[in-house]
């Protein structure tokens, strides 16, 4: 049996595997960052506090101790599983938590073919995610992977959380396979993201700590230039 996962309510942004998860408390729900598997990947478990319905974005490795999250911090009950793009370390636990919990899965069409589970439902750029009172907006970003998608949480008072999976990092986009690409996934990340949210938005990235757009804002135009 999984040890239960400790739960650190400083929140940082800077987890490592196998350290203590933690949480943010924000205005109407929680999320919980923990870092699984070799690679450092990021899943979160974003609960609505009013109903207590949970999301799992990428259930990405190590399933005990999802389990033991998702059965410690939601009783067991997951509305949905999230998974942000099709690249195997952001799945590898997926099957293993679908069937221990029940939970039903969504992804972008264009990413759906690799995963072990067949999505239940598509994630479709501008349309909406809905957990208990939560309203989750999706946003297709072309590049790292055809179908890769963020979600962006709105506070009530306007603070926006953008979970972007492998698009968006502290430094810089995602990893692209050519110019073409790139310069895609650019073009989406600058108008989807940038264009739209503030600089106080946080940005949840699928490995490593977080980052605000506000902090990478200045920076867009270097990375154009560099081409990565």
């Amino acid at each position: 049996m999984a040890q239960p996962v400790a739960i650190d309510s400083n929140y940082t942004g800077h987890i490592a595997p196998g350290s203590s998860a933690q949480r943010r408390t924000v205005d109407g729900a929680s999320i919980i960052k923990i870092s699984v598997g070799p690679m450092d990947n990021n899943a979160y478990l974003v609960q609505c506090s009013s109903t207590g319905l949970s999301l799992l974005i990428d259930a990405a490795n190590e399933a005990p101790r999802l389990i033991q999250l998702v059965r410690a911090e939601a009783g067991g009950v997951l509305e949905l599983i999230v998974t942000t793009h099709s690249h195997p370390d952001h799945w590898l636990a997926l099957q293993d938590v679908v069937s221990a919990i029940g939970a039903s899965t969504a992804a972008h069409p264009l990413d759906a073919e690799p995963l072990p589970v067949p999505p239940d439902f598509d994630l479709d750029d501008g349309e909406s995610i809905q957990i208990g009172e939560l309203e989750l907006e999706i946003i297709h970003l072309s590049g790292h992977t055809p179908g890769s998608v963020a979600l962006a949480l709105t506070e009530p008072g306007g603070r926006v959380h953008l979970f972007t999976g492998d698009s968006l990092f502290p430094g810089g986009v995602g990893k692209t396979a050519d110019a073409e690409k790139f310069a895609s996934l650019m073009a989406d990340v600058e108008t989807k993201l940038f264009g739209r949210f503030g600089d106080d938005t946080i940005v949840y990235p699928g490995h490593g700590d977080d980052t605000t757009l506000g902090n990478e804002r200045p920076h867009l135009a270097e990375w154009r230039e560099r081409g990565w």
